[in-house]
């Protein structure tokens, strides 16, 4: 038990490292990473993906909170849009968690895999989308907040990968957009996780120290590292070469994905 703690504060700091340098959450890393460690475990294959999702989901609760006090600390967080969006976040992680539910273990692997590689693409490559229309109304950010709530709770990722990108799309600052996503994250992982808790709820695939499908010692050794590690990041980003740390994950990334292909269709 005592490696495996130390497996997942490893794990943690690793996932603030990444989420400090390169602005995007550290469920990216710490999905994958925690479907390899439970397989080493010998989880049951029907349960080790949707584990590594919700426990990646219950660790982006405290991650986010912390992160949206700091950037309302300077003032950057849009409430205005926030709010209007939270409400989409909160419908669509629930039915997110629901569809993911529907999806065997082998089939949620290929899911994420197909989401990383294109993450990967995007990273390299760099790409962004073209600035959009800035007037937006409140029924059209509630539907990007679904859109974007449901995907992140699938893939066990606080939606920052989605949301940084539509605010850019719709021209709010680049600061506050990065602000606003991680204020998003929050509604996406309270409601991703309680949903997982319950649908996982006395699952007998399931190991001890879980409550349904959130692995409690993965997400005490996560949660006790990577908010300090993040710091740590953010700090490395203004000191090394960030184009270049961006492809070698993208690369990274890449291989997960197709790991998760090649083993589920092959």
């Amino acid at each position: 038990m005592l490696l495996t703690i130390l497996t997942y504060l490893v794990l943690g700091s690793l996932a603030g490292v990444v989420a400090g340098l390169f602005g995007i959450g550290g469920g990216l890393l710490i999905v994958p990473v925690l479907v390899f460690t439970f397989e080493l475990q010998g989880m049951s294959p029907e349960v080790l993906t949707h584990a590594a999702v919700a426990t990646s989901l219950a660790t982006i609760v405290a991650t986010s909170i912390s992160s949206t006090m700091a950037h309302n600390k300077r003032g950057a967080v849009r409430w205005d849009i926030f709010k209007p969006v939270a409400v989409g976040l909160l419908i669509g992680a629930f039915l997110g968690v629901k569809t993911a539910g529907q999806m065997s273990g082998p089939w949620l692997q290929i899911a994420l895999g197909c989401f990383v590689i294109l993450v990967s693409i995007q990273m390299a490559l760099n790409l962004k989308p073209d600035a959009g229309e800035a007037a937006v109304n409140n029924r059209d950010l509630s539907v990007a907040g679904g859109f974007i709530g449901w995907l992140s709770s699938i893939f066990g990722i606080g939606g920052g990968t989605l949301s940084v990108p539509y605010f850019t799309w719709r021209r709010v600052q680049m600061q506050q957009a990065v602000a606003t996503s991680a204020a998003c994250g929050l509604p996406i992982a309270i409601m991703g996780a309680t949903t997982n808790i319950w649908e996982g709820w006395q699952h007998p695939a399931m190991p001890e120290w879980s409550a349904g499908f959130v692995y409690l010692p993965a997400l005490v050794g996560i949660v006790l590292t990577s908010s300090i590690f993040a710091k740590v990041g953010a700090k490395l980003a203004h000191s090394l070469p960030g184009p270049v740390l961006k492809r070698i994950f993208a690369v990274f990334l890449l291989c997960v994905g197709l790991r998760f292909l090649l083993t589920n269709l092959v």
